[in-house]
């Protein structure tokens, strides 16, 4: 695909970018995709995609109790246990607001690794990372955002969540429909939002503006991006996942360059077909 060189033109020392269908087709790479990046917050998903595992395995209930009084492992997952961005204190009750929250993602990790007897890195490696061959990829530390990878694993993992094999399709659609809908939030990087929607694990990007995806991007899509310099989002309405993973932190080049390469992916998308 013409359109990942773009990332060529990237202020950022090293880049790689790949998409890959939802049949699991591998259109198009660019830059070293087995380079190991450090993924910041890209790291919530594939956090998320293992306490899915865990649900599925009847180690957890989605409702049951986790985190704050009131709070559960949904409002864990969908940013809505009212705790603080970096911190273990509370500053909302559940369910009322959108607050992004690292210690929430902690909070959950323990709570599996509870439930399930395993250190939480050594469960998303048995849950996810194994059966999917991502042997580049480790989560030594926070669930939040200490997982590290390549745009070689990623892409298995984008391949996975647009085919479910690891979990029921019914789950991973759950994990991409809005958990408490309507609630306002300040998007990292990017302002208030409202709504500022949230799946399980996953940002929704509906209406948001601005956003760090295209504006042909489908309302539909979701995925995440990190401040190390990281995205990874899949559109159901075009059909394919796009990885793209930087070593420069995030800031005012990545709001300028990654909306543009964005569009030119789906463009070229919408042309091949």
């Amino acid at each position: 695909m013409q359109s990942l060189a773009m990332i060529e033109n990237w202020p950022v020392p090293t880049a790689a970018a790949a998409v890959v269908t939802s049949d699991g087709t591998l259109l198009g790479t660019h830059g070293p995709t087995a380079h190991r990046f450090p993924l910041a917050s890209v790291t919530k998903p594939l956090a998320a995609y293992a306490a899915l595992v865990a649900y599925e395995e009847g180690a957890v209930e989605l409702d049951e109790p986790a985190g704050p009084e009131g709070s559960t492992v949904r409002h864990l997952l969908a940013h809505t246990s009212g705790l603080a961005f970096d911190e273990h204190r509370t500053t909302a009750a559940p369910g009322t607001r959108r607050l992004y929250s690292n210690a929430g993602f902690e909070v959950l990790g323990d709570h599996i690794a509870k439930a399930t007897e395993i250190p939480f890195p050594e469960y998303v490696r048995q849950a996810v990372l194994e059966p999917l061959g991502m042997t580049a990829t480790t989560l030594d530390g926070s669930p939040a955002k200490d997982g590290v990878s390549t745009v070689d694993d990623l892409v298995r993992f984008a391949a996975e969540v647009q085919a479910p094999r690891l979990l029921d399709p019914r789950t991973v659609l759950e994990a991409q429909t809005v958990v408490h809908p309507g609630l306002k939030g300040v998007l990292p990087g990017y302002g208030h939002q409202n709504p500022n929607d949230w799946g399980l694990g996953f940002e929704i990007r509906d209406s948001k503006s601005p956003h760090w995806t295209g504006l042909s991007s489908s309302p539909a899509t979701f995925g995440h991006f990190g401040q190390s310099g990281t995205f990874l989002w899949i559109d159901p309405a075009a059909g394919a996942a796009c990885v793209a993973l930087a070593d420069r932190a995030f800031g005012p080049w990545a709001a300028e360059v990654w909306p543009p390469f964005t569009d030119a992916v789906l463009a070229e998308l919408a042309d091949a077909r």
